[in-house]
């Protein structure tokens, strides 16, 4: 494969969490985003886009969510929990995804707001202005799912570099 073909990033929010009594990383999901999570993950599914890589925050609510989404893809990519991801600025999540090996074409990353809305917003410099206003105008909301599509490397992903080509949230 070139490094110059088409590449993916499909963004995931995680599901609804719950408030307990208990440290933020530490989060569980909602019985809602309990039902969200694999909602998402078949619609995914049905578009036919499947991550070779997932790279998912290590806070509870991002891994649980993983784990419902990925049971309802026709396969599990390789998961890297990555700790960076965790209250990560769009800045950083855009040095995680430079990581990535050339050999992967699509990498799904299960995060955080604001941070994965941001991400979206950055990279989305080409987008359909349509998609980007949806985005902009219902947030990002919790197991909301971005895909972006781009033609460089991933060590030249940059602002402006992508374009969004779907947005789902769990109302559609």
């Amino acid at each position: 494969m070139s490094v110059d073909s088409s590449r993916r990033i499909i963004v995931l929010r995680h599901a609804k969490a719950d408030w307990p009594a208990v440290p933020d990383h530490e989060r569980p999901l909602a019985d809602r985003g309990r039902k969200d999570a694999p909602v998402a993950g078949r619609w995914l599914a049905g578009t036919g886009i499947i991550p070779d890589l997932a790279l998912c925050s290590t806070a509870e609510r991002t891994r649980e969510t993983w784990k419902l989404f990925a049971h309802e893809l026709p396969s599990r990519p390789r998961t890297v929990y990555e700790d960076r991801l965790y209250e990560a600025a769009p800045g950083q999540l855009i040095e995680v995804l430079q990581e990535v090996p050339d050999e992967v074409e699509t990498v799904i990353l299960v995060g955080h707001n604001p941070g994965v809305q941001g991400l979206t917003e950055v990279l989305a410099g080409g987008s359909e202005a349509d998609t980007l206003t949806r985005l902009r105008s219902t947030g990002f909301p919790t197991a909301a799912i971005a895909v972006l599509a781009f033609e460089q490397s991933w060590k030249a992903l940059e602002p402006a570099a992508a374009h969004l080509t779907t947005f789902y949230t769990p109302k559609d």
